[in-house]
């Protein structure tokens, strides 16, 4: 399927910044970190590649405001459009020397995601999707979440609270809940590829809480219009504001929330 002029607007603004991220990727040992938080990191690599993302999005779409990781909100006199970005979601993994992280781009408007945009630079792949026009992988392949309907065949991504961030006893207590259910679990660190992960069948299922409108903001819709189902873990109705987010085709979702829900009852 060709480009819409606004998937290709955002997947040329990912690969150029990615130059950057190739880059210093290969001179990971050699990278300035400083601490954001408590095991938070932000490095020189995350502000520039934001930058030079905002720097391209705006060329093409001067009006439009952002929501970026690094730098926060930029109004746009379009009140009713925003780009939502992560330079780099999974910097812990990226500062390791660990190849699975993203470029993350989605296109908001009053309120809706529209467009998104995914791209590991790393193994160049691309995640596309725009709202009723389907989910892609690299421009060809059409995606759709896996059609397993138990649990107990299916494979589940999820995020890990750590040092200072999250509620550790919650997560032993889910973890233990969906532990007993399900095929396997996994934890890779990258929430924006955990959500595409779904949307191309490679995992069946996936929860995290705790987690930020840049993360998940392109990975929401690229389940979707893959076929699958995102929402709030505890059933609020706004997963991007929460940022507790749980995604996987119908039945999936069902019996992982009732395991998460049991975990919150025990």
């Amino acid at each position: 399927m060709s480009a819409s002029p606004v998937i290709t607007v955002m997947v040329n603004a990912a690969r150029k910044a990615s130059r950057a991220i190739r880059r210093d990727f290969g001179e990971v040992e050699n990278l300035q970190v400083s601490l954001k938080g408590p095991a938070n990191f932000v490095t020189r690599t995350d502000q520039r590649v934001e930058e030079m993302l905002a720097e391209e999005l705006k060329k093409a779409r001067p009006t439009y405001g952002f929501l970026m990781e690094e730098s926060g909100k930029r109004a746009g006199s379009d009140a009713e459009h925003r780009w939502i970005v992560d330079p780099i979601d999974g910097t812990t993994n990226f500062i390791h020397g660990i190849a699975h992280f993203a470029i993350s781009i989605a296109l908001e408007r009053a309120g809706e995601i529209i467009a998104a945009v995914v791209y590991n630079p790393i193994i160049d792949e691309t995640f596309t999707a725009e709202r009723g026009r389907g989910t892609y992988l690299n421009d060809r392949r059409r995606l759709r979440v896996a059609a397993r309907r138990s649990l107990g065949d299916a494979i589940i991504a999820c995020g890990i609270p750590h040092l200072g961030r999250g509620d550790h006893e919650r997560f032993r207590n889910e973890l233990s809940e969906v532990q007993a259910a399900a095929a396997g679990l996994r934890r890779f660190g990258a929430a924006s590829l955990d959500l595409c992960w779904v949307a191309a069948g490679r995992v069946d299922g996936y929860w995290e809480r705790g987690l930020q409108p840049w993360d998940i903001a392109a990975g929401l819709l690229i389940v979707r219009e893959a076929g699958g189902i995102v929402g709030d873990i505890d059933g609020e109705p706004d997963v991007l504001k929460t940022g507790n987010v749980m995604a996987g085709n119908d039945d999936i979702c069902k019996q992982l929330g009732e395991r998460l829900a049991a975990a919150a009852a025990s």
